[in-house]
């Protein structure tokens, strides 16, 4: 039953097999409205707990139909100024993320290790942070350019995470910048991943972050795809429901340290869990519709990437946005694939949907929900829309799982699609 995981000739012929390096994780942190310690984390997902709430200031918007939203509790630390003075909200979010990614795999920030150009950065966004974009542009509407300062570009500017990251902490190796939306962080991860096999880096931050803003929720009500569930906030999103109105915006940060499996050992890290299959495609057909057969293929990539039967998945955090095609559409591309009812759980249905951050955010939560061999249930999943393919949908108080491999899938506008597998390992 147990498959030989690094044929790596049998799929890519061309290339040495030696060019193959493991990729393990030593480290983690995330910021979310379920919490930022696993501990709290945990306790919240097995209490089932929706971390949803009206945005009463949103009233203010005409012709906006959602007012829900899942903003996180943040507050930056007390950094010095030369490290604050650059960074916008959703900056905040990735540094201090990253920061204590850091510290959990026993990396101090002025360890020569991070300044020697093999260590990199993988991160995205959907954008800058708002306030500051509104600065940028105030010149253009307002003919006067005194909202603008030296730092008004650097806290509104795509690349405001993974920018400030590197240069506070001095890494000189190679910088990825990801902003291809709902898939930014675990497109980050992906490529990250690829840096790090293919001997490029020993050690890659990766992840992303998105900060809270009426807009984002403006772009998908735009498109009649939020929830309007305004007087029941607990009750929204639900995924995979029968009654699913749309998703409902979030926010929050991740940040991974990758590392090359040798070098952590011989630092003598320890090892949560390793990387052994990604894989990334596009629709090709339209900008926000899903599409059931290329979200398929990719799932098979990380399979094929992994060398693993579809078996050997014991568990997979799907997308999960509860909008009605897209859910539709993700349940029959899995079933596609895994041709059984494969156990799944929706994460955006306690925290909504944290956009840039979402991939790495889902990721982290299902490895460590995989080292304690349960899984969150499906929160407001009470009647199964008949329309969605036929999986294992988790529901109730969650379940116990033993497995050592887990997928999570994320899928962005413009037809981007993702997929990683991580397997278990103590070390």
């Amino acid at each position: 039953m147990f498959q030989v995981r690094y044929n790596y000739a049998a799929i890519h012929p061309h290339q040495e097999v030696s060019m193959r390096k493991r990729v393990v994780i030593t480290g983690g942190s995330v910021i979310t409205s379920l919490g930022c310690e696993w501990a709290d984390i945990l306790a919240n997902l097995k209490a089932v707990k929706n971390c949803v709430r009206r945005m009463n200031d949103w009233d203010r918007y005409a012709k906006m139909n959602t007012r829900l939203a899942s903003p996180v509790d943040f507050t930056m630390p007390d950094y010095p100024r030369k490290i604050t003075r650059g960074l916008g909200r959703v900056a905040q979010l990735a540094f201090v993320s990253a920061d204590k990614a850091l510290e959990s795999a026993g990396i101090n920030k002025d360890d020569p290790e991070l300044k020697n150009g093999r260590c990199g950065i993988a991160y995205g966004s959907s954008m800058g942070s708002v306030d500051s974009l509104l600065d940028f542009y105030s010149m253009l509407v307002l003919d006067d350019m005194t909202k603008m300062n030296a730092t008004t570009y650097i806290k509104a500017m795509p690349q405001t995470c993974v920018a400030n990251i590197g240069v506070i902490l001095g890494l000189t190796g190679r910088v990825i910048t990801t902003n291809t939306a709902c898939t930014s962080s675990s497109h980050a991860i992906g490529f990250a991943y690829e840096t790090i096999q293919r001997g490029l880096q020993d050690i890659m931050l990766a992840g992303g972050a998105d900060e809270l803003s009426p807009a984002d929720a403006a772009v998908f009500d735009t498109l009649f795809a939020t929830s309007s569930k305004n007087d029941t906030p607990e009750k929204t999103p639900a995924a995979y429901d029968k009654n699913r109105d749309g998703l409902v915006v979030g926010e929050g940060a991740g940040t991974l340290i990758l590392e090359e499996y040798e070098h952590a050992k011989k630092r003598g890290a320890k090892i949560i869990a390793e990387i052994v299959g990604f894989g990334t495609n596009s629709d090709g057909t339209h900008i926000t519709q899903p599409n059931r057969a290329t979200q398929s293929i990719v799932m098979k990539l990380a399979l094929e990437d992994a060398c693993l039967d579809p078996s050997l998945i014991g568990y997979v955090s799907t997308h999960g946005t509860a909008t009605d095609v897209g859910d539709i559409a993700e349940s029959w591309a899995t079933a596609d694939v895994f041709q059984r009812p494969v156990p799944v759980s929706a994460l955006k249905n306690y925290i909504g949907h944290t956009l840039g951050a979402c991939g790495v955010i889902e990721a982290w939560l299902s490895i460590l929900m995989m080292k304690e061999k349960w899984f969150c249930p499906n929160l407001n999943l009470e009647e199964l829309d008949p329309r969605c393919g036929p999986l294992d949908y988790i529901t109730g108080s969650g379940r116990e799982i033993d497995t050592d491999y887990i997928m999570s899938n994320n899928f962005a506008f413009g037809g981007m699609n993702s997929s990683l597998i991580f397997r278990n390992i103590s070390e």
